[in-house]
Protein backbone atom coordinates (compact mmCIF):
# COMPACT_ATOMS: atom_id res chain seq x y z
CA UNK A 1 0.00 0.00 0.00
CA UNK A 2 1.29 3.52 -1.11
CA UNK A 3 1.06 5.65 2.47
CA UNK A 4 2.00 9.50 2.62
CA UNK A 5 0.85 10.43 6.18
CA UNK A 6 1.96 13.78 7.28
CA UNK A 7 1.18 16.25 9.73
CA UNK A 8 1.98 20.34 9.70
CA UNK A 9 2.02 21.41 13.00
CA UNK A 10 2.48 25.49 11.76
CA UNK A 11 -0.62 26.44 11.18
CA UNK A 12 -2.31 28.47 13.92
CA UNK A 13 -4.26 25.53 15.86
CA UNK A 14 -7.43 26.70 18.49
CA UNK A 15 -7.73 24.11 21.01
CA UNK A 16 -10.68 26.24 22.45
CA UNK A 17 -12.92 26.11 19.64
CA UNK A 18 -16.12 24.21 20.87
CA UNK A 19 -17.09 20.97 19.00
CA UNK A 20 -20.22 20.45 16.80
CA UNK A 21 -23.56 20.11 18.29
CA UNK A 22 -26.23 17.88 16.98
CA UNK A 23 -29.41 20.62 17.08
CA UNK A 24 -27.10 23.17 15.24
CA UNK A 25 -25.59 20.57 12.66
CA UNK A 26 -29.41 19.25 11.94
CA UNK A 27 -30.66 22.53 11.34
CA UNK A 28 -27.33 23.00 8.74
CA UNK A 29 -28.24 19.77 6.87
CA UNK A 30 -31.54 20.71 6.83
CA UNK A 31 -30.90 23.43 4.55
CA UNK A 32 -31.30 26.56 7.20
CA UNK A 33 -26.81 27.19 6.38
CA UNK A 34 -26.98 30.54 7.21
CA UNK A 35 -29.27 30.40 10.00
CA UNK A 36 -26.81 27.61 11.54
CA UNK A 37 -23.20 29.83 11.08
CA UNK A 38 -25.41 32.19 13.00
CA UNK A 39 -24.74 30.08 16.22
CA UNK A 40 -21.80 30.38 17.98
CA UNK A 41 -21.93 26.72 19.20
CA UNK A 42 -21.90 25.28 15.61
CA UNK A 43 -18.90 27.57 13.82
CA UNK A 44 -18.01 29.99 17.08
CA UNK A 45 -18.22 33.58 17.08
CA UNK A 46 -17.34 36.20 14.34
CA UNK A 47 -18.33 33.01 11.17
CA UNK A 48 -21.83 34.45 10.16
CA UNK A 49 -20.48 37.82 7.41
CA UNK A 50 -18.31 35.15 5.20
CA UNK A 51 -21.08 32.53 5.02
CA UNK A 52 -24.02 35.30 4.63
CA UNK A 53 -21.53 36.30 1.72
CA UNK A 54 -21.16 33.05 0.34
CA UNK A 55 -24.13 31.34 -1.82
CA UNK A 56 -27.24 29.84 0.67
CA UNK A 57 -27.37 26.99 -1.26
CA UNK A 58 -25.41 23.68 1.02
CA UNK A 59 -22.69 23.33 -1.55
CA UNK A 60 -19.88 21.10 -0.73
CA UNK A 61 -17.63 23.96 -0.10
CA UNK A 62 -20.05 25.57 2.34
CA UNK A 63 -19.98 22.22 4.43
CA UNK A 64 -16.04 22.46 4.28
CA UNK A 65 -16.46 25.81 5.70
CA UNK A 66 -18.51 24.21 7.99
CA UNK A 67 -16.58 21.22 9.06
CA UNK A 68 -13.16 23.44 9.02
CA UNK A 69 -14.71 25.68 11.60
CA UNK A 70 -16.19 22.53 14.54
CA UNK A 71 -12.67 21.31 14.33
CA UNK A 72 -10.43 20.78 17.61
CA UNK A 73 -7.22 21.61 18.07
CA UNK A 74 -6.29 17.33 17.91
CA UNK A 75 -8.32 17.39 14.31
CA UNK A 76 -6.75 19.84 13.36
CA UNK A 77 -3.05 19.08 13.69
CA UNK A 78 -4.05 15.68 12.33
CA UNK A 79 -5.71 16.90 8.91
CA UNK A 80 -5.32 20.48 8.58
CA UNK A 81 -2.40 21.77 6.19
CA UNK A 82 -1.15 25.01 4.60
CA UNK A 83 -3.03 25.42 1.13
CA UNK A 84 0.42 24.95 -0.62
CA UNK A 85 1.52 21.45 0.97
CA UNK A 86 2.93 19.22 -1.20
CA UNK A 87 0.31 16.52 -0.67
CA UNK A 88 -2.50 18.97 -1.96
CA UNK A 89 -1.82 17.85 -5.55
CA UNK A 90 -0.74 14.21 -4.79
CA UNK A 91 -2.94 11.30 -6.16
CA UNK A 92 -2.47 7.95 -6.46
CA UNK A 93 -4.59 4.41 -7.18
CA UNK A 94 -4.51 3.59 -3.12
CA UNK A 95 -3.38 5.88 -0.95
CA UNK A 96 -4.09 8.53 2.18
CA UNK A 97 -3.23 11.96 2.79
CA UNK A 98 -3.58 11.18 6.50
CA UNK A 99 -2.75 7.34 8.76
CA UNK A 100 -6.06 5.86 8.56
CA UNK A 101 -5.55 3.99 11.73
CA UNK A 102 -5.97 7.09 13.70
CA UNK A 103 -7.39 9.92 11.15
CA UNK A 104 -9.93 7.48 9.29
CA UNK A 105 -13.88 9.50 9.29
CA UNK A 106 -15.30 7.07 11.29
CA UNK A 107 -12.36 7.51 14.44
CA UNK A 108 -11.28 11.27 14.07
CA UNK A 109 -14.51 12.89 13.56
CA UNK A 110 -18.06 13.11 15.78
CA UNK A 111 -20.59 11.50 14.55
CA UNK A 112 -22.29 15.21 13.32
CA UNK A 113 -18.97 15.87 11.63
CA UNK A 114 -18.95 12.42 10.08
CA UNK A 115 -22.11 13.72 8.27
CA UNK A 116 -20.58 17.18 6.59
CA UNK A 117 -18.23 15.17 5.52
CA UNK A 118 -20.66 12.89 3.73
CA UNK A 119 -23.09 15.93 2.75
CA UNK A 120 -19.49 17.00 1.05
CA UNK A 121 -19.04 13.95 -0.86
CA UNK A 122 -22.96 13.86 -2.20
CA UNK A 123 -22.75 17.19 -3.07
CA UNK A 124 -19.81 16.63 -5.57
CA UNK A 125 -21.21 13.62 -7.47
CA UNK A 126 -24.62 13.34 -8.80
CA UNK A 127 -27.46 10.78 -6.83
CA UNK A 128 -26.07 7.87 -9.38
CA UNK A 129 -22.52 8.84 -8.79
CA UNK A 130 -22.92 8.75 -5.10
CA UNK A 131 -24.42 5.36 -5.19
CA UNK A 132 -21.38 4.18 -6.94
CA UNK A 133 -18.83 5.44 -5.12
CA UNK A 134 -20.90 4.11 -1.90
CA UNK A 135 -20.72 0.45 -3.26
CA UNK A 136 -16.91 0.98 -4.42
CA UNK A 137 -16.18 2.10 -0.86
CA UNK A 138 -17.76 -0.74 0.76
CA UNK A 139 -16.16 -3.52 -1.59
CA UNK A 140 -12.97 -2.16 -1.57
CA UNK A 141 -12.62 -0.90 1.99
CA UNK A 142 -15.67 -1.79 4.22
CA UNK A 143 -17.52 1.73 3.77
CA UNK A 144 -17.26 5.49 4.05
CA UNK A 145 -16.12 5.16 7.40
CA UNK A 146 -12.86 3.62 6.79
CA UNK A 147 -11.48 6.66 4.34
CA UNK A 148 -9.88 9.73 5.27
CA UNK A 149 -9.90 13.52 4.54
CA UNK A 150 -7.73 16.51 4.75
CA UNK A 151 -7.97 20.31 4.42
CA UNK A 152 -5.64 22.51 2.86
CA UNK A 153 -5.88 26.43 3.29
CA UNK A 154 -8.53 28.41 5.11
CA UNK A 155 -12.34 27.86 3.33
CA UNK A 156 -13.77 32.02 3.80
CA UNK A 157 -10.67 33.42 4.55
CA UNK A 158 -8.36 32.51 1.37
CA UNK A 159 -7.60 29.22 -0.98
CA UNK A 160 -8.25 25.57 0.42
CA UNK A 161 -8.97 22.41 -0.68
CA UNK A 162 -10.60 19.70 0.54
CA UNK A 163 -8.94 16.48 -0.25
CA UNK A 164 -10.94 12.87 0.23
CA UNK A 165 -8.60 10.05 -0.80
CA UNK A 166 -8.42 5.61 0.31
CA UNK A 167 -8.27 2.57 -1.96
CA UNK A 168 -9.66 3.93 -5.29
CA UNK A 169 -10.47 6.86 -4.68
CA UNK A 170 -9.07 10.77 -4.77
CA UNK A 171 -11.20 13.34 -4.70
CA UNK A 172 -11.46 17.01 -3.88
CA UNK A 173 -13.40 20.25 -3.59
CA UNK A 174 -11.46 23.34 -3.71
CA UNK A 175 -14.39 26.66 -4.44
CA UNK A 176 -12.12 27.47 -7.57
CA UNK A 177 -9.24 28.00 -5.35
CA UNK A 178 -7.01 26.05 -8.27
CA UNK A 179 -6.77 28.17 -11.36
CA UNK A 180 -7.06 26.91 -14.61
CA UNK A 181 -7.50 23.16 -13.32
CA UNK A 182 -10.78 21.38 -13.32
CA UNK A 183 -11.67 19.29 -10.12
CA UNK A 184 -9.06 21.13 -8.41
CA UNK A 185 -6.62 18.98 -9.54
CA UNK A 186 -5.96 15.51 -10.85
CA UNK A 187 -8.70 12.64 -9.25
CA UNK A 188 -8.82 8.80 -9.13
CA UNK A 189 -11.84 6.19 -8.89
CA UNK A 190 -11.87 2.70 -9.00
CA UNK A 191 -13.75 -0.33 -8.36
CA UNK A 192 -12.39 -4.13 -7.70
CA UNK A 193 -15.18 -6.62 -7.26
CA UNK A 194 -12.04 -8.97 -7.00
CA UNK A 195 -8.34 -8.30 -7.82
CA UNK A 196 -8.84 -10.28 -10.81
CA UNK A 197 -12.27 -9.77 -12.16
CA UNK A 198 -13.78 -11.84 -14.96
CA UNK A 199 -14.53 -10.73 -18.44
CA UNK A 200 -17.32 -7.93 -18.60
CA UNK A 201 -16.09 -7.50 -14.93
CA UNK A 202 -19.27 -8.68 -13.53
CA UNK A 203 -20.68 -6.03 -10.15
CA UNK A 204 -18.20 -3.54 -11.42
CA UNK A 205 -19.73 -0.37 -10.72
CA UNK A 206 -17.38 2.09 -13.46
CA UNK A 207 -17.31 -0.80 -16.36
CA UNK A 208 -20.62 0.43 -18.29
CA UNK A 209 -17.98 3.22 -19.16
CA UNK A 210 -15.87 0.93 -20.92
CA UNK A 211 -19.19 -0.09 -22.26
CA UNK A 212 -19.34 3.84 -23.38
CA UNK A 213 -16.06 3.72 -24.82
CA UNK A 214 -16.09 0.70 -26.75
CA UNK A 215 -19.27 2.03 -28.59
CA UNK A 216 -17.10 4.47 -30.23
CA UNK A 217 -14.48 1.88 -31.10
CA UNK A 218 -17.41 0.52 -32.94
CA UNK A 219 -17.61 3.53 -34.84
CA UNK A 220 -14.82 3.70 -36.07
CA UNK A 221 -13.46 2.03 -40.05
CA UNK A 222 -10.92 -0.09 -40.58
CA UNK A 223 -8.38 2.84 -41.30
CA UNK A 224 -9.23 4.57 -38.15
CA UNK A 225 -9.12 1.55 -35.86
CA UNK A 226 -5.58 0.99 -37.18
CA UNK A 227 -4.79 3.85 -35.68
CA UNK A 228 -6.66 3.89 -32.56
CA UNK A 229 -5.52 -0.05 -31.46
CA UNK A 230 -2.21 0.45 -30.09
CA UNK A 231 -0.32 -2.76 -28.01
CA UNK A 232 0.95 -1.54 -24.96
CA UNK A 233 -1.22 0.54 -22.46
CA UNK A 234 0.44 3.64 -20.22
CA UNK A 235 1.71 2.96 -16.72
CA UNK A 236 -1.32 2.61 -14.26
CA UNK A 237 0.13 5.44 -12.31
CA UNK A 238 0.13 9.50 -11.23
CA UNK A 239 3.20 9.65 -14.33
CA UNK A 240 -0.18 8.45 -16.64
CA UNK A 241 -1.55 12.03 -15.90
CA UNK A 242 1.30 14.26 -17.01
CA UNK A 243 0.17 16.43 -19.70
CA UNK A 244 2.63 16.38 -22.98
CA UNK A 245 0.97 20.12 -24.25
CA UNK A 246 -0.12 21.94 -27.27
CA UNK A 247 1.95 20.69 -30.27
CA UNK A 248 3.31 17.31 -28.77
CA UNK A 249 2.71 13.89 -30.50
CA UNK A 250 0.27 12.55 -28.72
CA UNK A 251 -0.47 8.13 -29.31
CA UNK A 252 -3.63 7.06 -30.44
CA UNK A 253 -6.55 8.54 -33.74
CA UNK A 254 -6.93 12.09 -34.06
CA UNK A 255 -10.30 13.12 -33.56
CA UNK A 256 -9.95 15.98 -35.95
CA UNK A 257 -9.97 13.15 -38.30
CA UNK A 258 -13.47 11.99 -37.08
CA UNK A 259 -16.95 12.69 -39.07
CA UNK A 260 -19.18 15.04 -37.70
CA UNK A 261 -21.21 11.99 -36.54
CA UNK A 262 -18.47 10.47 -34.91
CA UNK A 263 -16.93 13.65 -33.02
CA UNK A 264 -20.59 13.88 -32.03
CA UNK A 265 -20.88 10.40 -30.54
CA UNK A 266 -17.05 10.93 -28.97
CA UNK A 267 -18.57 14.52 -27.40
CA UNK A 268 -21.52 12.53 -25.89
CA UNK A 269 -19.61 10.09 -24.40
CA UNK A 270 -17.32 12.57 -22.86
CA UNK A 271 -20.16 14.26 -20.84
CA UNK A 272 -21.56 10.25 -20.23
CA UNK A 273 -18.27 9.79 -18.39
CA UNK A 274 -18.93 13.06 -16.11
CA UNK A 275 -22.39 12.47 -15.35
CA UNK A 276 -21.34 11.00 -12.35
CA UNK A 277 -20.00 14.73 -11.52
CA UNK A 278 -22.20 17.73 -10.37
CA UNK A 279 -22.78 19.82 -12.82
CA UNK A 280 -20.20 23.23 -12.13
CA UNK A 281 -17.53 20.62 -12.44
CA UNK A 282 -18.96 19.46 -15.62
CA UNK A 283 -19.25 22.89 -17.00
CA UNK A 284 -15.78 23.39 -16.03
CA UNK A 285 -14.33 20.30 -17.66
CA UNK A 286 -16.05 21.46 -21.09
CA UNK A 287 -14.46 24.72 -20.61
CA UNK A 288 -11.54 23.39 -20.39
CA UNK A 289 -11.87 21.08 -23.13
CA UNK A 290 -12.53 24.47 -25.27
CA UNK A 291 -10.53 26.15 -24.47
CA UNK A 292 -7.79 23.58 -25.30
CA UNK A 293 -9.08 22.88 -29.11
CA UNK A 294 -12.81 20.96 -28.23
CA UNK A 295 -12.92 17.54 -29.40
CA UNK A 296 -10.68 17.92 -32.18
CA UNK A 297 -7.79 18.25 -30.29
CA UNK A 298 -8.44 14.47 -28.27
CA UNK A 299 -6.87 11.67 -29.53
CA UNK A 300 -8.35 8.70 -28.30
CA UNK A 301 -6.72 5.09 -27.66
CA UNK A 302 -7.84 1.50 -27.02
CA UNK A 303 -4.66 -1.20 -25.77
CA UNK A 304 -4.69 -5.01 -27.19
CA UNK A 305 -2.66 -5.08 -23.47
CA UNK A 306 -5.20 -5.93 -20.78
CA UNK A 307 -7.96 -7.71 -22.95
CA UNK A 308 -9.78 -9.97 -20.92
CA UNK A 309 -10.69 -13.23 -22.28
CA UNK A 310 -9.38 -11.95 -25.74
CA UNK A 311 -12.41 -11.16 -26.77
CA UNK A 312 -11.83 -7.43 -28.54
CA UNK A 313 -14.08 -5.60 -25.85
CA UNK A 314 -10.93 -3.26 -24.82
CA UNK A 315 -10.41 -3.38 -21.31
CA UNK A 316 -8.28 -0.49 -21.06
CA UNK A 317 -8.56 2.98 -22.81
CA UNK A 318 -7.84 6.34 -23.26
CA UNK A 319 -8.91 9.76 -24.46
CA UNK A 320 -5.62 12.50 -24.55
CA UNK A 321 -5.61 16.53 -25.66
CA UNK A 322 -2.80 19.06 -24.88
CA UNK A 323 -3.93 19.25 -21.30
CA UNK A 324 -7.00 16.39 -21.29
CA UNK A 325 -6.44 12.94 -19.88
CA UNK A 326 -9.47 10.38 -18.94
CA UNK A 327 -7.36 7.10 -18.65
CA UNK A 328 -9.38 3.84 -17.88
CA UNK A 329 -7.43 0.75 -17.40
CA UNK A 330 -10.03 -2.20 -16.73
CA UNK A 331 -7.47 -4.87 -15.91
CA UNK A 332 -7.19 -6.49 -13.87
CA UNK A 333 -9.78 -4.25 -12.41
CA UNK A 334 -10.93 -0.84 -12.76
CA UNK A 335 -8.40 1.81 -12.28
CA UNK A 336 -9.32 5.71 -13.51
CA UNK A 337 -7.05 8.64 -13.53
CA UNK A 338 -8.35 11.83 -14.80
CA UNK A 339 -6.63 15.13 -15.18
CA UNK A 340 -8.30 18.02 -17.13
CA UNK A 341 -6.97 22.19 -16.81
CA UNK A 342 -6.53 24.52 -19.07
CA UNK A 343 -3.78 27.07 -20.09
CA UNK A 344 -4.07 30.59 -18.80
Amino acid sequence: MSKSYAIDASLNHDSNKPPINRRSFLAASGGALVAAAASESLVGPGALPSVQAASTKTSPENYVKLLHETLSGEQRTRMHFSFDHPLRSKVSNNWNIIDPDEGAIGKLYTPDQQELIRNILKGLLTEDGYERVQRQMKDDSGGFENYTCALFGNPGEAKFEWVMTGRHLTIRADGNSVKNTAFGGPIFYGHAVEFNEKPDHPGNVWWHQARLANAVYDSLDGKQRGKALLSEAPPDSDYSLVFRGKGAAIPGLHCGELSADQKGNMKETLESLLNMFRPSDVAEVMTCLEKNGGVDALHVSFFNQGDLGDDGIWDRWRVEGPAFIWYFRGSPHVHTWVNVAHES
